[in-house]
């Protein structure tokens, strides 16, 4: 039998709503004062770890003496002692504190996956930025305790390092910890998706599991979501792939035996009834030629689709609304590997103007002005000046001390004293489906790798592009190639530059193929000539042809539409390229 509802108390919550927005209220009033707290608090507390002493910090604790001493930094700056306590070194290198775990970050380092050090007590603090998010969603759309959220999560593989600490992505640490699997009945963490079947490491169990419950639980949903736009639209189409299958368990109330992961079944099963009324509805409404509004005809009383759509999510915003029949997309919340930063206390707003609050009390954030590679030029985050865009540096509880996170930020006004920032893009990012992030470099690199598959023909490579195809899902990366001429080169030999390519990209690329969160990559090769028309198309629009560069990413439509009207053949990768946790 599925569990009976849990009862609450409206008044209980309402007041624990009023606690958390006073809290809100109280650290943006006074964020400098705050921060300095916050940082007193690292330095003093991480005063004889071997990185401060090096550089001569000394146990000050003050943020002059900080910012004159201590380095801004990047992730190969700190690599070896990353790699020392990875191979097992307990000394505190970086944090006084015992490092509990790494968070692999989907950022990149030649191609393999940052390694982020944590504490155990950083947990509290995601849970605490968690505990905001629903009191601020509640202003806004009141009664979201009286139903489910319908939310796909799933964890991904990991691995320990040399010395025995975990090593996985930062939402897989939390799901797997007791603030997730033992967290107190709260109505706003009442999702449809069962711990277990989120904790299954099967994505195919997982995903069947989570939208059977989702179904059958239909008209709880108040919300529903996933943590990046291109997941959720994910589990829309395994839907279209195996609505058949999921009606056929809820007409009979049985579980497809492809689901063998015992505790999964046992908790499906306390959800799962004989409904042949619920299953006619669903391959009904399934079974019509059009998907549009499919969100809303299968959870009727959804109120908005919960997802990142900042950055280069964004592309998937035309998807979202075709499926949820233009449905609020909201953007709660701020986060990365490095650390939790901060909450959109404006959620209904248009997914162009989605700005972040950064929590005060979370880590010590600084910005570095865009375009100035000066340490002095960090500018504290009561300093912030509005309409500018910063790099963000932070320094954090679990011993990153001025750490440059990648991310620009630009100020879009101010909650009380404290400024809230758009997501402007990841620094350097040329190519993004999912979490991959594939930046210039990373993908010169492969290209320069693939192109030897043309040398035995005499054929060498003009000129080349790239584009993030997100029109069918999963998305794969396309590039156009132009070449001197490839005339007599057949076939497999493109196929195998796909291949190439696709082995020459991150282990976080490569993950997402063996998950299928990414397609098989694609050359098209263009008919000669097509980059100069390029060009003379840009310098139409204003471009200086004495600065004119080629585009290594492609995403203006009409330029789009220009190099696919000049397509001679286009090629597939045959296979996925190999993968292994790391």
């Amino acid at each position: 039998m599925p569990e009976a509802p849990k009862e609450t108390d409206p008044n209980l919550v309402a007041e624990t709503n009023k606690k958390k927005l006073e809290f809100i209220e109280e650290i943006t009033s006074n964020p400098d004062h705050i921060q300095q707290q916050v940082l007193s608090e690292i330095l003093s507390r991480n005063a004889h770890v071997e990185y401060l002493t090096r550089h001569g910090l000394n146990g000050h604790t003050d943020r002059e003496t900080f910012k004159k001493t201590m380095p801004v930094i990047s992730y190969e700056d700190i690599l070896p002692d990353i790699n020392r306590i990875a191979l097992g070194d307990t000394s505190p290198i970086l944090c006084s504190h015992p490092i509990s775990e790494f968070l692999t970050s989907s950022g990149t380092s030649a191609g393999e996956r940052k390694m982020m050090p944590t504490i155990e007590e950083e947990l509290g603090r995601r849970s605490l930025l968690y505990s905001l998010l629903m009191p601020v969603m509640s202003q806004f759309v009141p009664g979201l305790d009286k139903g489910k959220g319908m939310y796909f999560l799933f964890i991904k593989s990991e691995t320990k390092t040399p010395g025995g600490l975990p090593a996985r992505p930062v939402l897989t640490s939390y799901y797997k910890s007791s603030h997730f699997k033992e967290r107190p009945y709260d109505p706003y963490t009442n999702y449809t998706s069962p711990n277990e079947a989120i904790l299954c490491p099967d994505s195919y169990q997982s995903m069947y599991s989570q939208i059977l419950c989702g179904l059958c639980l239909r008209t709880d949903v108040l919300r529903v979501g996933a943590v990046f736009a291109s997941g959720f639209i994910r589990a829309i189409r395994f839907l279209e792939k195996h609505w058949s299958l999921l009606c056929h368990d809820i007409r009979t109330g049985t579980l497809n035996p492809l689901i063998t992961d015992e505790s999964v079944r046992e908790a499906v099963m306390r959800i799962l009834q004989p409904d042949p009324e619920k299953a006619e509805f669903v391959e009904s409404e399934c079974g019509k030629g059009s998907w549009q509004g499919i969100i809303t005809r299968l959870w009727p009383n959804t109120k908005y689709v919960d997802v990142i759509v900042t950055g280069t999510m964004s592309q998937y915003i035309p998807t979202l609304d075709y499926y949820s029949n233009s449905l609020p997309l909201v953007c709660t919340m701020y986060a990365s590997s490095e650390c939790y930063f901060g909450v959109n206390l404006n959620p209904l707003c248009s997914p162009s103007d989605v700005s972040y609050t950064l929590i005060p009390t979370m880590a010590y954030f600084e910005f570095l002005p865009l375009h100035s590679n000066d340490d002095h030029e960090l500018v504290d985050l009561a300093n912030v000046k509005q309409g500018q865009d910063y790099e963000l540096v932070v320094t954090t509880y679990a011993g990153l001390c001025r750490y440059r996170v990648g991310d620009v930020l630009r100020v879009a006004g101010f909650k009380n004293k404290s400024p809230h920032f758009n997501f402007i893009c990841r620094k350097n990012v040329v190519l993004s489906i999912d979490s991959d992030k594939t930046d210039e470099v990373e993908l010169q690199a492969a290209v320069r790798a693939a192109v030897t598959h043309l040398e035995p023909f005499g054929a060498s490579l003009t000129e080349y592009t790239s584009y993030a195809d997100t029109s069918g899902i999963p998305g794969h990366y396309v590039l156009y190639w132009e070449l001197s001429h490839n005339s007599a080169i057949p076939p497999s030999v493109f196929e195998d530059c796909c291949l190439t390519m696709e082995e020459s990209l991150s282990s976080v690329y490569r993950q997402n193929r063996a998950y299928e969160a990414i397609g098989p990559l694609e050359i098209r090769i263009v008919e000669g000539g097509t980059f100069d028309k390029l060009m003379d198309y840009a310098i139409s629009l204003g471009a200086s042809i004495n600065q004119y560069k080629t585009p290594r990413c492609v995403k203006f439509a009409p330029i789009v539409d220009l190099l696919n009207s000049r397509l001679a053949s286009s090629f597939f990768s045959p296979k996925c390229p190999k993968y292994a946790a790391v």
